[in-house]
């Protein structure tokens, strides 16, 4: 791979590709990270003991100055739990505190996480087809909220289509779920990856929740901003009291504690050092971005992205059958692409690109992806 090469590091992507392929599925980055938090792993791991680390309290106020400088949000340090392990694991554990009594409503497409945690909790789900303007999808607000729907879940940025929604869609959300005395989980983590070209910040939503904020929590991490996703973190913003002491008292009970030794290195090192690094790859996003969708016929973008480092296509446009895109790209083309259905059945004849990648393999994928005659 020229100018980043992840072979021998165990990569999903890259395995889930195969040899002689190019990975576009997975949604990590292939660039290097800030060099800030290897430096921080390898001064840590000078140390010959890795034994029970305590919860840093100086990383709340390291992830309220965060929010402060990028989203200049004001973020109470009290709300912020520091967890060692995935946002995933994060929304499984408040799954089970809400306990809601209705079906958890999501948009549709959506991350399939939501699904299968839903499955795991023995919960109903009610997916609801995002609606759509001339850019691309809307939040179905309507829908989501119909019959009191006590629990409400979203990616925000949206995944697959790295659309942002709007704070007013957020907050009307919120107060959907405090009139139902529910609850509202966003997923932030490709929230510090807006684009410097959207005018528009990421509305936090616990911050444009106002009065409503004690029945919203967010969810966010370092993995998807600083590709650190191996070294499973995340931070949970609760503003509800009552909320995080029964979601620490779950979590002591599967043994699980607030802290982490390596998880709070990279969390660290990330947050105290990483703006300008971020700063320089937002700016490499757009790039990739705006060639992506200048290299794309028409018909094929779905929904233009405003965020993160992913494309959301009509697989129809690039000349795919609906139902077997992904396996045709592969063995005829030579990229993967993540498949429609993976994002729920709504995502039928759709494919996810991942565009974070170094520019020469870049233009070497969209050659494949767009040429259906590879090498002509």
């Amino acid at each position: 791979m020229e100018g980043f090469d992840r072979s021998g590091t165990g990569s999903i992507k890259w395995a889930r590709a195969g040899a002689g392929r190019i990975a576009l599925g997975l949604a990590d980055m292939d660039l290097p990270g800030p060099p800030e938090i290897g430096a921080a792993l390898a001064e840590r791991a000078r140390h010959p003991a890795y034994g029970y680390t305590v919860c840093d309290p100086a990383g709340r106020e390291l992830v309220a100055a965060w929010y402060l400088e990028r989203h200049e949000v004001v973020v109470d340090p009290d709300w912020v739990l520091l967890l060692p392990f995935s946002p995933r694991t994060a929304l499984r554990l408040l799954f089970e505190v809400a306990a809601p009594r209705r079906p958890v409503a999501f948009p549709a497409p959506e991350w399939i996480g939501f699904r299968q945690i839903c499955d795991a909790a023995g919960l109903r789900c009610r997916p609801v087809p995002l609606a759509a303007d001339g850019l691309g999808y809307r939040l179905p607000v309507a829908g989501l909220t119909r019959d009191g729907t006590d629990l409400i879940v979203l990616s925000s940025p949206h995944n697959p289509s790295g659309r942002v929604w709007t704070a007013d869609e957020i907050r009307a959300l919120a107060r959907a779920a405090a009139a139902a005395g529910g609850l509202l989980v966003s997923d932030e983590v490709h929230g510090d990856l807006v684009h410097p070209d959207h005018g528009l910040s990421q509305p936090v939503a616990v911050a444009v929740a106002g009065e409503a904020a004690r029945h919203v929590v967010t969810l966010n991490s370092v993995g998807k901003t600083f590709n650190t996703s191996g070294v499973p973190s995340c931070f949970a913003l609760v503003p509800d009291p009552g909320l995080r002491e029964r979601l620490t008292a779950l979590m002591a009970g599967y043994g699980l504690w607030e802290g982490g030794l390596l998880e709070q290195v990279v969390q660290r090192a990330a947050l105290r050092h990483g703006g300008p690094w971020l700063d320089g790859l937002l700016g490499g996003l757009v790039a990739a971005r705006d060639l992506v969708l200048a290299a794309l016929p028409d018909g094929a973008l779905l929904s233009r992205p405003e965020a993160s480092y992913l494309v959301w296509l009509d697989a129809a446009a690039l000349g795919l059958p609906a139902d077997r895109a992904r396996e045709v790209l592969l063995a005829e083309r030579g990229v993967e692409l993540s498949d429609g259905t993976d994002f729920g059945l709504l995502g039928r004849g759709c494919l996810r690109l991942n565009y974070a990648l170094p520019r020469p393999l870049l233009e070497a994928a969209l050659t494949r992806l767009t040429d259906p005659v590879p090498g002509r």
